[in-house]
């Protein structure tokens, strides 16, 4: 059975369509406290089907759509959920230019937000899961949609994609947290995603202002160290991490310029989550008050 479900996800809309079960109860899971709208017109239409022909018997495979556009090569069948979150996440790197994007994590408390931009394998999404369960408002663990010449961030509230050895570590943390089921062997290894807690959800219209630029890594010897950025570094480090830095042109990199100018940047090295969200909140957030 085929089912269309349209998800409001501030600022943008999607629809999808599927005949695959395991992406609907995923779907209907993950999202059960995403913002509820009507009558909105879809930016993203998008269908995650199975494969055709004998695939659908053996090996059979999950193969999404954007509109007409297939971006990526046929996945596994039970890789299909991960697909979609990464094909939502490939919707908006390619195709929104009203925002400056920058592959970051992005937590608030209250309208003060701090951007954690990382590369794969940083630990980032770990430290986001564990900052969005621990008082904290998830706006994104994937993308910083920023205003242009401006220090504000829009919320693009999503699931949280855990990968590995952090998957178990998030499941004995989070017991009572809501994950999708496990998508083994994808180019990530293995892949999870965790629906945020319900305030995040309901922040998910309110904007924040940028007060601080943390570039995280998971360091196994390293309980915690800090390293504070001039503006060079920071502005290389923040360019390095946006998707359409090269696109935009002028108005990314006089908005990535003011930021740099008006926050401070640091490097953190860390083995201790507790320590880590001390700092923040002792340090960096009380600063900026």
């Amino acid at each position: 059975m085929t089912i269309t479900k349209q998800l409001y996800l501030p600022p943008f809309t999607f629809s999808v369509t599927t005949d695959i079960p395991l992406v609907v109860d995923n779907l209907q899971r993950l999202y059960a406290h995403a913002p509820q709208a009507e009558s909105l017109l879809v930016d993203y239409p998008l269908r995650l089907e199975r494969g055709a022909g004998l695939r659908r018997l053996f090996k059979p495979q999950a193969r999404f759509f954007a509109d007409t556009q297939e971006p990526f090569q046929p996945l596994q069948l039970q890789q299909g959920y991960a697909m979609l979150e990464w094909g939502m996440n490939w919707c908006i790197a390619a195709h929104e230019m009203q925002y400056v994007i920058i592959h970051s994590a992005v937590l608030a408390k209250g309208d003060k937000a701090i951007l954690f931009p990382a590369p794969p394998g940083s630990g980032k999404s770990t430290l986001t899961a564990y900052l969005a369960f621990n008082g904290w408002r998830l706006l994104s663990d994937e993308m910083a949609l920023i205003l242009p010449f401006s220090n504000k961030v829009q919320p693009f509230v999503r699931p949280i994609c855990l990968k590995n050895r952090s998957i178990a570590l998030a499941k004995s943390w989070f017991p009572t947290g809501v994950f999708s089921s496990i998508a083994t062997d994808t180019h990530k290894g293995d892949v999870v995603h965790l629906s945020p807690p319900a305030a995040s959800w309901q922040g998910a219209l309110q904007q924040a202002e940028i007060v601080a630029v943390v570039f995280p890594s998971y360091q196994a010897d390293t309980n915690l160290d800090i390293y504070s950025l001039d503006q060079t570094q920071a502005f290389m480090q923040l360019a390095r991490n946006a998707f359409n830095f090269g696109v935009i042109g002028q108005e990314g990199f006089a908005t990535l310029t003011a930021i740099i100018e008006q926050v401070p940047a640091f490097e953190v090295q860390y083995n201790d989550l507790t320590a880590v969200a001390a700092f923040l909140e002792q340090e960096v957030l009380a600063d900026a008050r």
